[in-house]
């Protein structure tokens, strides 16, 4: 069902105009607050019967009343109408037609049969709709100058909600107070600021949550506002018999009264509470007086407690059953026995028996070392072949002509006279102070088949050449 009122509609620049509804389009109706649901909208009449001509039409928020379809007009729920005022004519929506609307106005007390609803004109054109527009955008504004008003005037109100009639001839303004005002001054001042006719209308604070909506604590749109519409008292008992902390900002609604929801399961927790004992019980023992601590009524078991010889606590756990037959006993003068707590009963859980089959629940499964055969050798000797030779001469007596450094650094040294064989008579300090009368004439290319490292001498062992 789309929105008839152009709220939800596209605003400039195709961005959504949006309603300012507080979140009541959530209940699935739309815009509708107090939304019903017309589950008998696929089904037909017989053909011998006429459909209900009344129909439950809403205006803004949750005000909704009851018009009659004199010119047997085939309207749907979602269709803008304009219906007969006191003063003019005014545009709804309507929100609830066919045999659903006798329910709803027996459930209101309404006569079915009576004659004075007033009537539906038409459906709603377009000049209705835009003049509705304009009626809906002065609200806000009149709103808060009407509250600067009675500030001035010092009246001990509050404006929460402003409806104007869809033909902007008439204003209805929604107030709260906790005593009777005088509206004399106040109205003669909204009559020359707004040119409307003025009408004030007090509600209480449920009815002001109701109208601006909002969301609960418990994170859902308020029950006011989207299906509640008969406000029953709530007291503090039906917290203390759900055992709720008595916390005022947790025990109210956004009203500023007590939470609605406290009536919901307060039936159920007392039925649930006809066989617990009293808070008052005390329990005689061998052992003593034992007093009532606190009761479970989801476990349904009564918490006991008591002082021993040292003035330790001492709780003992019972249920509901077993507190009775302690006080038939004590009404027979005859003492309990020391009370224990009384533990459930644990349900045995099944053994579940799992045969691993093929090996693969282990994580270390592939860390086995499996047995002989050339299987295990091969690995050995492909882990060897991968491990670099850390010794750099592993043959002590190398034979003449070998390569003894095949596996070290294969770059070429910094110094180019290393690989030159050691000279007897070598200067132990020539390779720290080069000889400036060094032979200029000595042919670099002697031998240019020469392996460089052939005669290098081992660093691990001595160099008899060498002077000690």
């Amino acid at each position: 069902m789309g929105c008839s009122s152009g709220g939800c509609s596209s605003g400039r620049g195709g961005l959504p105009a949006g309603c300012n509804n507080n979140g009541a389009c959530g209940t699935g109706g739309g815009c509708d607050k107090l939304h019903v649901f017309d589950w008998l909208a696929n089904m037909r009449l017989p053909g011998s019967q006429k459909p209900f001509d009344l129909v439950e039409v809403r205006f803004k928020n949750t005000r909704k009343e009851f018009f009659r379809n004199v010119n047997e007009l085939p309207l749907k729920i979602g269709d803008a109408i304009a219906v007969e005022a006191q003063n003019g004519h005014d545009i709804g929506t309507v929100s609830l037609t066919g045999e659903l609307v006798k329910i709803q106005m027996k459930k209101k007390g309404l006569d079915v049969a009576a004659d004075d609803y007033r009537k539906i004109y038409r459906l709603a054109k377009d000049t209705d709709i835009e003049k509705w527009k304009q009626s809906i955008d002065l609200e806000t504004p009149t709103m808060i100058k009407a509250r600067i008003i009675s500030t001035k005037l010092k009246l001990n109100m509050k404006i929460s909600d402003v409806e104007v009639q869809g033909d902007k001839s008439k204003a209805i303004f929604y107030y709260t107070a906790e005593d009777r005002v005088d509206f004399r001054e106040l109205i003669r001042q909204y009559a020359e600021e707004f040119k409307f006719r003025i009408e004030m209308k007090q509600i209480g604070t449920r009815q002001e949550a109701g109208r601006v909506g909002g969301i609960g604590s418990c994170g859902r749109e308020l029950c006011c506002s989207t299906w509640l519409t008969d406000f029953r008292s709530v007291n503090t008992n039906a917290a203390r018999y759900q055992q709720l902390s008595m916390n005022p900002q947790k025990l109210a609604g956004q009203c500023g009264k007590l939470k609605c929801c406290l009536n919901y399961e307060l039936d159920s927790y007392i039925d649930a509470q006809k066989d617990f004992p009293d808070t008052n019980t005390r329990l005689d023992t061998k052992e003593g007086w034992m007093y009532h601590f606190k009761s479970d009524i989801f476990k349904r078991t009564v918490t006991f407690v008591r002082k021993d010889e040292n003035h330790v606590d001492q709780f003992a756990t019972l249920t509901v059953e077993q507190v009775n037959t302690v006080l038939e006993l004590n009404k027979k003068g005859i003492k309990a026995d020391r009370l224990t707590d009384s533990k459930p009963e644990k349900l045995a859980k099944p053994e579940i028996v799992f045969q691993n089959s093929m090996g693969e629940d282990s994580i270390t499964r592939f860390d086995k070392q499996r047995g002989g055969g050339s299987g295990g050798g091969n690995n050995k000797n492909r882990n060897n072949r991968n491990k670099p030779n850390r010794n750099p001469n592993p043959n002590p007596n190398p034979v003449q002509g070998a390569n003894p450094n095949a596996n070290r650094n294969p770059n070429p040294p910094k110094n180019p006279n290393s690989g030159q064989a050691p000279n007897p008579n070598r200067n132990p300090n020539q390779g720290q102070n080069p000889n400036p009368n060094r032979n200029p004439n000595r042919n670099p290319n002697q031998n240019p088949n020469r392996n460089p490292n052939q005669n290098r001498p081992n660093p691990n062992q001595p160099n008899p050449n060498k002077p000690e």
